[in-house]
């Protein structure tokens, strides 16, 4: 059993960003884009604040969000990185397993980096996981370097997005064609 405690707002700059970024993408009728809540159950309450101090997870949670873009199924989960390293421990085997099984039903699922000590964000292509995952599955380096990412998935805000993974996406469908 997994439990929650201070741990839990780890992520949630990148995540704020992430919401500011589909409400201007669903106002622009771009995309309807939904965070899935992770499902907890409390074990302690400060009554006095109204926060939960301690909780478990119920169950394994899937990726952080889910929706549509333009007709297209998609699924996404954001992580950041401190370092130029990102560890493939911070992305579990079911994440991988539903991710996969969401691309053979016709949608595409990535994942988006915030390198922080960077402040660069990257889109991740499902594929360019899967390749870092089987690696470390045949005994390689249990991680990836930044230098391993493909540079032309870095995503610079502009417009107003402030993560405008639609950029990420596009040049992602085009290398699916």
């Amino acid at each position: 059993m997994a439990t929650w405690n201070s741990r839990g707002l780890r992520g949630s700059t990148l995540e704020d960003l992430i919401n500011r970024t589909n409400e201007q993408y669903l106002e622009k009728g771009l995309a309807l884009i939904q965070k899935i809540p992770t499902p907890i159950t409390p074990i302690q309450i400060d009554k006095e604040h109204r926060h939960i101090t301690l909780a478990y997870f119920e169950q394994k949670s899937t990726v952080d969000y889910i929706g549509a873009v333009q007709g297209i199924p998609v699924c996404f989960d954001a992580k950041e990185c401190t370092s130029d390293t990102f560890a493939l421990q911070n992305v579990h085997q079911h994440q991988v397993d539903f991710m996969t099984q969401f691309e053979k039903q016709g949608g595409i699922s990535f994942l988006v980096l915030f390198y922080t000590k960077r402040n660069e964000l990257f889109y991740l292509p499902l594929s360019h996981l899967v390749k870092f995952w089987n690696r470390a599955a045949e005994g390689g380096r249990k991680s990836f370097r930044y230098e391993e990412l493909d540079q032309d998935y870095y995503l610079s805000p502009h417009g107003g997005y402030l993560v405008p993974y639609l950029d990420g996406l596009q040049r992602d469908l085009g290398e699916r064609e």
